[in-house]
């Protein structure tokens, strides 16, 4: 379990087929085989991790299923990825439960300034726009958000300063993820 508050930024240094190997700068004893790690809020299994420039490599196996799912499948070489550890008993719970199983993707439709904040318009699958509601918690890129309106498929979400400065939203335009 995860909670999407987003402690590291990693890159992605390698896509061979099924296997990603990611940069970050945790320590590199830290990242234990078997462990698992939320990458974009999608959670991972480490296979193997290793000393790295400024911090560690660790790599995972990404299914078919997990492909079909997600938008890991389309992720190029350098490309900011968010990381999140799982929950340990004991630990603070700042956003809300996040599961790291994603159930689909949503389009990006638009991106305004909200004062200092950025506001972006979405548009979810059909099959889960039922589960979206006003008020309500998602977790986008791994990210937990507060859904502010919801029309039809469409809902959106601020992302307020600190969030965009330490998550790749800042990145975020419109696009599918």
């Amino acid at each position: 379990m995860f909670t999407g508050i987003v402690r590291e930024i990693g890159t992605l240094a390698a896509h061979d087929g099924a296997r990603l190997s990611i940069a970050c700068s945790y320590e590199p004893s830290s990242l234990v085989p078997g462990a698992s790690m939320a990458c974009d809020g999608c959670c991972l299994t480490i296979v193997d991790a290793k000393a790295g420039k400024g911090g560690a490599v660790f790599e995972v196996d990404v299914s078919n299923e997990t492909v079909s799912r997600t938008a890991l499948g389309s992720w190029q070489v350098g490309r900011r990825i968010n990381l999140e550890r799982p929950l340990s008993l004991g630990d603070e719970l700042g956003g809300h439960l996040v599961t790291g199983h994603i159930d689909g993707l949503a389009k990006i439709t638009g991106r305004a300034q909200d004062g200092d904040s950025a506001r972006f318009t979405l548009e979810s699958p059909a099959s889960l726009a039922r589960f979206i509601a006003a008020k309500g918690a998602i977790a986008l890129d791994g990210v937990s958000l507060t859904i502010n309106e919801v029309d039809g498929n469409s809902f959106g979400v601020n992302v307020i300063p600190y969030t965009l400065a330490h998550t790749t939203w800042r990145d975020r335009r419109w696009a599918i993820w």
